[in-house]
């Protein structure tokens, strides 16, 4: 009989059939693969501090589709927040896709960040590298880490699943993963 991998959707139980454990030493390749990308962008913007994110939510963003959010972070208070979070941010989702905690937390907020990347890239260069680019591609693999549950292969998560205060608070489940 084939092995299976149960985990939960939105809420409903999914059982995923697989021949054998080549799903799960994937799914744990991908999310370290997808953890040390960002955890590398957020350490490397720490280590050539500071960084200025003024370059890319200032100016280049304006033009954009989504530029009348983005250009709020472009000044004064919001912009240092910006400067901090964005290397914070990448740090953060690198190390909880690494160690498998809290993985679907943080391959929501790495597809956050993907989706801005995306379309602010994308129409400063005039989609000149495509509608396919390696941003959309990043916020697919985080869609496919969040929706897999891949923090309950060899991770964090696979522990925190299993403690009284998780089966206590359900609603964490969306959380870990």
């Amino acid at each position: 009989m084939p092995e299976q991998i149960d985990t939960r959707l939105l809420g409903r139980k999914v059982t995923f059939g697989v021949s054998g454990p080549w799903l799960a030493y994937w799914l744990v390749i991908m999310r370290l693969v997808v953890g040390w990308w960002l955890l590398h962008a957020g350490l490397d913007k720490f280590a050539s501090w500071p960084f200025d994110a003024s370059w890319f939510i200032g100016g280049a963003a304006a033009g954009t589709s989504i530029g009348p959010f983005v250009t709020l972070f472009s000044d004064g208070i919001l912009l240092s927040f910006t400067n901090v979070m964005i290397p914070l941010g990448q740090t953060l989702i690198g190390l909880g896709l690494i160690l498998g905690a809290l993985t679907r937390l943080a391959a929501f907020f790495g597809a956050f960040l993907m989706l801005f990347f995306y379309f602010i890239n994308g129409e400063t260069g005039g989609w000149s590298h495509g509608l396919v680019t390696g941003d959309l591609l990043g916020l697919l693999l985080f869609a496919m880490i969040a929706t897999l549950g891949a923090g309950r292969v060899l991770g964090v998560d696979a522990y925190l699943a299993r403690t009284a205060f998780v089966r206590d608070h359900p609603k964490l489940r969306y959380l870990i993963g």
